[in-house]
């Protein structure tokens, strides 16, 4: 079976180059580009992760992430925040609000493949 991935970005570009990185490596994609779109296609969907922006429209990272955990449906959804904001307070909070791991832009495809598959491999 497949692993489907949502990824949420409201930049163009940045969901182009990660679906095509992701289908390249054969999961099953969706897109959304803004927060409240992500909660829409993850309760439809059911991803098994999520690579989530922080900066979006309509709801940020940090409040899609709070809603997903607080969501007994989907609580389990992996995420992974893809994002900017660096600082280590930033990742404090992604983390707190309950991402399971933290990247920050920009950041080598090779090693967010290698961070999907860990996650997606430990969660079986």
């Amino acid at each position: 079976m497949t692993d489907k991935i949502l990824i949420v970005d409201d930049e163009p570009n940045i969901l182009v180059s990660l679906e095509y990185l992701m289908k390249r490596e054969g999961y099953e994609v969706h897109l959304a580009r803004d927060g409240q779109e992500a909660l829409d296609v993850v309760r439809r969907e059911r991803p098994r992760l999520v690579l989530l922006d922080v900066m979006m429209p309509r709801k940020t990272g940090f409040e899609v992430c709070q809603e997903l955990r607080a969501d007994e449906a989907v609580r389990d959804t992996l995420v992974l925040m893809l994002t900017a904001k660096g600082r280590d307070a930033d990742v404090a909070k992604g983390l707190g609000v309950g991402a399971d791991a933290y990247m920050t832009k920009p950041f080598s495809t090779r090693e967010l493949v290698q961070k999907v598959r860990e996650m997606l491999e430990g969660a079986r």
